[in-house]
């Protein structure tokens, strides 16, 4: 009777900087883990800031931004199908309001 071990199994590799990476698995980390990146620029001249831009940018998937509780285009109207209806409504109550404060303005004026 003769008994074999079994082969060794190969150990996996870690990906490490000096392995090349495809643009698809960057971008699938990058959407999977999600990256920030900022920026400030500020112009002046002398001591007098003229302008000041702050820029944040975001790349992630759209489950990962969910996940971290960013949701803004769900109820961005330029990018929802209900635009159309909230710049009208928006134009309604602009409407209403309009009347409502003529309506106080004469009333201030009468006492």
């Amino acid at each position: 009777m003769s008994f074999t071990a079994p082969a060794p199994a190969s150990p996996q590799r870690m990906p490490t900087a000096t392995q090349g990476s495809t643009l698809a698995d960057v971008l699938e980390r990058v959407l999977d883990k999600g990256i920030v990146i900022a920026g400030d620029i500020s112009v002046s001249v002398g001591s007098t800031e003229l302008l000041s831009i702050r820029i944040r940018l975001l790349v992630s998937s759209v489950d990962k931004a969910k996940e971290i509780g960013i949701n803004w285009w769900e109820s961005d109207p330029y990018l929802s199908t209900k635009s159309q209806h909230l710049l009208e409504e928006n134009q309604r109550l602009q409407a209403r309001l309009e009347v409502l404060e003529q309506q106080l303005r004469s009333l201030n004026a009468t006492f």
